[in-house]
């Protein structure tokens, strides 16, 4: 049974409770974040959602857009030469470029954590990311250039190359009007040879031209007029040339001309060596009794052409070339994140193996490494990314003779919308380059929430 309420207590109506606002899980009205996050994401569908969309419709058009074309455009992908060296050079880029960035970044990061000054070290080598894509392409457009007066890296091939293998100082020296020499078209092609035996007691003049003065070996004396020996073959080889109209001789020694310091000449008899010796600073040159009745010859090795390095930018080596200068860039990158997870590593970790017996080199491979490889791939899936869009280096450094052959998508995808004036190829190659980036975002978006899990 119920109660009747009691006399004089005041009944007060039911009214309904007033509806709340709903809010998220950080406490603010979710109208209030929808109006915060608008402008971002209209940004995020003007700038990325919209040109995605345009470029998927815009890529089963023709060139002039007007018409269908269905999958020719992405038949172009597999069937036309430019593209297809373009993807193979973006194979190259995904397999090498990321594994040699990460590789250095992670010897880099070991092995600065055991000196005192490391930091300065991350520092210099952490820089070249402070440089945009367009001024590392320059610098290095002329650290690979070609003469090495200009490029520091043939500057620095050819130093070593001719420390163990040194340039004739004459390699446009010739024989000049009434010469006693001429080619030597048998045995040692490029070289010259007299065209009579000469014999002991007489005086040989093996005169040339084709030197500029300033190109003369710096050790070249004014040249001499040897004298004649008995028993001997002397002789003398000079600059057979004198500045000024009508001054000097042909084939006579004059005053102001110098001598081929340096000339190697040797002595054949029935295409044999029979003997050999170098010129003096100031041209002159003994040869034995042996070399009497013999023909007296100036080797090719004398005129061959000095060292020029190596064809960087050349067809064969361009696409290495560039890839390094991505990895100058790129490796400070790869090792300040890997030193970052480093020193998050156990130390107790290392020292427990030091102490097992452990040294240095299984330490870092069955110890370091392994505790790193979450860091080893964040950096390496984030450089495969960057490199599917590298654009800016193959465009800069690669010269027009041999930009085809360093060509990669992104270029490709610019040189055929831009220049070619084929968009619908250039959009069927835009959305080849996403369906290849998406995977691997995919990846990395997996391997983070498995961390997070963790």
């Amino acid at each position: 049974m119920t109660s009747a309420p009691a006399e004089g207590v005041a009944r007060t109506p039911a009214t309904p409770s007033a509806p709340r606002s709903r809010k998220s899980v950080t406490g603010t009205r979710r109208t209030v974040a929808a109006l915060f996050l608008l402008p971002a994401l209209v940004l995020l569908g003007a700038l990325v959602v919209y040109p995605i969309g345009y470029s998927i419709v815009r890529s089963f058009y023709n060139a002039s857009g007007d018409g269908f074309a269905g999958i020719d455009n992405y038949k172009a992908l597999f069937t036309d030469d430019g593209i297809r060296t373009a993807l193979k050079n973006n194979i190259i880029w995904v397999v090498f470029a990321p594994a040699v960035a990460t590789a250095l970044g992670l010897i880099f990061a070991v092995l600065t954590e055991r000196v005192r000054w490391g930091t300065a070290f991350k520092l210099v080598v952490f820089m070249p990311m402070a440089i945009s894509m367009l001024a590392a392409g320059i610098i290095f457009r002329l650290v690979y250039d070609q003469d090495p007066d200009k490029g520091v890296a043939n500057a620095v091939w050819v130093g070593v190359h001719d420390t163990f293998a040194q340039s004739s100082a004459f390699p446009k020296a010739h024989p000049g009007r009434n010469s006693p020499l001429k080619p030597d078209n048998g045995g040692d092609q490029g070289g010259f040879l007299t065209t009579t035996p000469v014999h002991t007691g007489q005086w040989v003049a093996l005169p040339l031209v084709g030197v500029a003065p300033d190109q003369m070996p710096s050790s070249a004396e004014r040249a001499v007029r040897a004298k004649a020996e008995p028993g001997r073959i002397t002789g003398t080889t000079w600059q057979d040339f004198t500045r000024g109209k009508g001054v000097g001789r042909l084939g006579a020694v004059d005053p102001s001309e110098l001598g081929y310091a340096g000339m190697r000449v040797e002595a054949v008899k029935d295409g044999k060596v029979v003997a050999s010796t170098k010129a003096a600073d100031d041209g002159t040159f003994t040869l034995p009794a042996s070399a009497d009745g013999a023909l007296l010859r100036l080797p090719a090795g004398n005129f061959k052409e000095p060292y020029n390095g190596v064809d960087w930018l050349g067809p064969s080596l361009v696409t290495p070339a560039i890839i390094g200068a991505y990895v100058w860039m790129w490796a400070g990158f790869a090792m300040v994140l890997i030193a970052a997870g480093l020193a998050g590593v156990p130390r107790e970790l290392l020292e427990a193996a030091r102490v097992d017996g452990a040294n240095e080199w299984q330490v870092f491979r069955r110890v370091t490494v392994p505790l790193l490889a979450p860091v080893l791939a964040v950096v390496a899936v984030t450089l495969m990314i960057n490199v599917l869009k590298i654009f800016d280096l193959v465009y800069i450094i690669a010269p027009g003779s041999s930009q085809d052959d360093a060509n990669v998508l992104a270029l490709e995808l610019y040189r055929k919308g831009f220049s070619e004036g084929q968009p619908g190829i250039a959009s069927a190659i835009a959305v080849f380059l996403l369906l290849l980036v998406i995977p691997v975002m995919l990846f990395n978006m997996r391997r983070l929430r498995r961390e997070v899990r963790r």
